[in-house]
């Protein structure tokens, strides 16, 4: 049995702010360079770690953040800033030199999280654990969250074949619009935190 509700609720959700279209120029730009068999292991590298740490932060997420003592404001302004630097990097070419495109797997970091498992979907699943009740919406919470990675995988393999179309320029292209739309994203993040500790503390 499964809770098509909370499955679908949740999924629209993973969907809305990992958004697996928008991580194929961000893909494409992080592993430009390597050879298509590297790029296609990279690809479900990194989905496999942003599903690790989304199922660590769901089963134990709430307990590791207590344990710390860090809220949700403070995981949202971390992440921002994280996504901050690697957006200056693909604004400014530095993401190409060699030792970033040929030395690093750029799967774990910082394609599997924090661009993946950010904050954003992070704190989506950590709520969709607590607010599920019965065996039933577990299973639609689980499933849903595997169902997204499984996405997210299918897009990255598959968006290789995208860099055989646009060439190196298009890349490069790519990079700078990715680079600019990341750097949107990252200060939205920091902005939240930034409210949400606010509201947590008024004055």
């Amino acid at each position: 049995m499964i809770d098509g509700k909370v499955f679908g609720s949740l999924f629209v959700t993973l969907f809305v702010i990992m958004d697996p279209p928008g991580t194929i120029p961000i893909f494409l730009a992080l592993t430009s360079g390597r050879a298509h068999r590297v790029q296609r292991r990279m690809a479900w590298q990194a989905a496999l770690v942003a599903l690790g740490v989304i199922t660590c932060f769901g089963l134990f997420g709430q307990q590791i953040l207590g344990y710390l003592h860090v809220t949700i404001p403070a995981l949202q302004i971390s992440g921002g800033i994280l996504l901050l630097l690697i957006a200056l990097d693909l604004l400014t070419g530095r993401i190409e030199e060699p030792t970033q495109t040929k030395d690093v797997n750029v799967a774990l970091v910082p394609l599997g999280t924090p661009l993946l498992a950010g904050p954003g979907a992070i704190v989506a699943v950590i709520l969709g654990v607590q607010q599920a009740h019965g065996s039933a919406q577990y299973v639609a919470v689980w499933s849903a969250i595997v169902a997204m990675h499984a996405v997210l995988w299918l897009t990255m393999r598959f968006s290789l074949v995208i860099i055989r179309v646009i060439k190196e320029g298009g890349v490069v292209l790519i990079t700078r619009l990715s680079g600019l739309l990341l750097s949107a994203i990252a200060v939205q993040l920091v902005a939240s935190g930034v409210f949400g500790f606010i509201d947590a503390h008024p004055a």
